[in-house]
């Protein structure tokens, strides 16, 4: 039978502290495989950076490169850890001169549509237990 790897059980344990939540297997289940195993296996488990500080890293490479899908995951990963909004705006906003002003204003648009959707969320939530 094929077991899980120790390196496997790291990753799904280190998915679960950024995100808050189990790894969803998608189109790709072998990609997400790889991802768990390597990525947040044994990338995200290296000693010298703290989690925190691994996903201001991750926050910053995604607002760079705009992948919006990307960055809207790891700005929920950045409030799950206790960062706060402002200083996600914060690192957006400072983005602007090393990565562009089209690539902050990308950043604040979709954290601005997160923090909306978190709103609502709240909202809905609060509205039920009523």
């Amino acid at each position: 039978m094929n077991q899980p790897s120790a390196r496997h059980e790291r990753g799904e344990a280190m998915f679960q502290q950024v995100f808050g939540r189990e790894p969803r297997p998608g189109s790709y289940p072998e990609f997400l495989r790889i991802t768990v195993d390597h990525l947040f296996g044994e990338i995200w488990t290296r000693p010298h950076l703290s989690v925190e500080e691994r996903e201001l890293v991750a926050l910053t490479a995604v607002t760079l490169a705009r992948t919006d899908w990307e960055l809207r995951g790891h700005i929920g990963a950045a409030l799950h850890l206790g960062m706060s909004r402002e200083k996600i705006v914060e690192v957006i906003i400072q983005l602007a001169y090393y990565g562009g002003w089209p690539v902050a204003n990308n950043g604040l648009r979709v954290a601005q549509e997160v923090f909306a959707e978190l709103d609502g969320a709240a909202g809905r939530d609060a509205d039920h237990d009523r």
